[in-house]
């Protein structure tokens, strides 16, 4: 077999050669976490880091809405984060500890699920760098179970994990449990729900407005509209648009400080080939978004906004 360096196209995010995907000049990092063992519905999210990075191979690199190739930042692709078999919450652990290496550097940090789950080790690793950040869930879930089948670990808690350690605005959601129901009630706190976006003109900038400066961003792919993403282990009918999503996502980069990401749930077995394309190209321009120069960013009055990137 040949060497990995000697393949064409080569086995990373975007088929970069060497000069845009060498780690040490390299804006973003791409970690795999090929991690599905709490999934409750249909299996196989295990299966989309690599679903993606073979998908991203056919994105065009050059990005019509900003304007430049979004892989001139350079993108470096890590090996994959191995599950522990010890169990969610062994696998999680190592998660985090891989997670706070990498956050070390000072380069973005992307994280391919794999389960939602495993964004409670990335954010871990990313509250002791950052201990003020917010999590900005993307998800047609809640997600806010104390535990779901014996584990409080399950990918039906993330957000219950999350919401314990800090900030969390979520958006999107459409489905939740009557325990997670009275979890909202007795907290006070208000999702976006994804009923209420629909034909709205102000929600991008009231949701950026209910962030704090420093934010991680959590995308499920299941906030998408099931018509658009079917590829995912619990669909929901109802979900956000392509566009309405990158709105946000824009608006966020722009008027706060995205220190990591994620895109998990994809589970490429469950929809057409379009659905691994959608998940490349959305982390594709979220790298781009988050690395935009402050001097190139377009007015945002049309969101709300009268003045460019927040410094």
């Amino acid at each position: 077999m040949a060497p990995a360096d000697d393949l064409w196209p080569p086995r990373n995010f975007g088929a970069l050669p060497p000069g845009r995907s060498a780690r040490s000049r390299a804006a973003a990092l791409i970690l795999p976490v090929p991690y599905d063992a709490t999934t409750s519905s249909r299996a196989g999210a295990r299966e989309g880091p690599l679903a993606i990075i073979d998908a991203s191979q056919e994105i065009e690199l050059y990005d019509a809405e900003l304007g430049r190739e979004i892989a001139a930042v350079g993108i470096h692709t890590l090996p994959e984060v191995a599950p522990d078999a010890r169990g969610p919450e062994a696998t999680l652990r190592r998660v985090e500890r891989v997670a706070r290496r990498l956050l070390s550097s000072g380069k973005l940090l992307v994280t391919l699920g794999g389960e939602h789950s495993i964004t409670v080790g990335v954010v871990r690793a990313v509250r002791q760098r950052w201990p003020g950040v917010g999590v900005l869930q993307l998800d047609a879930h809640a997600d806010l179970r104390d535990r779901y089948m014996g584990s409080p670990d399950s990918h039906a808690c993330v957000g219950r994990r999350l919401a314990e350690r800090g900030p969390l605005v979520q958006v999107g959601m459409r489905s939740l449990s009557a325990e997670e129901a009275a979890h909202l009630r007795d907290t006070a706190r208000q999702p976006f729900w994804a009923r209420d976006l629909v034909g709205q003109a102000d929600w991008v900038p009231r949701v950026v407005d209910a962030l704090p400066e420093e934010v991680y961003v959590s995308v499920d792919l299941d906030v998408f509209d099931t018509a658009l993403m079917p590829a995912v282990g619990t669909p929901e009918p109802g979900g956000l648009g392509w566009y309405e999503v990158l709105a946000l996502l824009r608006a966020v980069a722009r008027r706060k400080r995205v220190v990591a990401a994620d895109v998990v749930e994809l589970a490429p077995r469950e929809g057409p080939a379009a659905c691994s394309h959608l998940a490349a190209l959305l982390v594709y321009k979220l790298i781009g978004y988050v690395t935009e120069p402050a001097s190139e960013a377009h007015d945002l009055a049309h969101l709300g906004y009268g003045e460019g990137r927040a410094r």
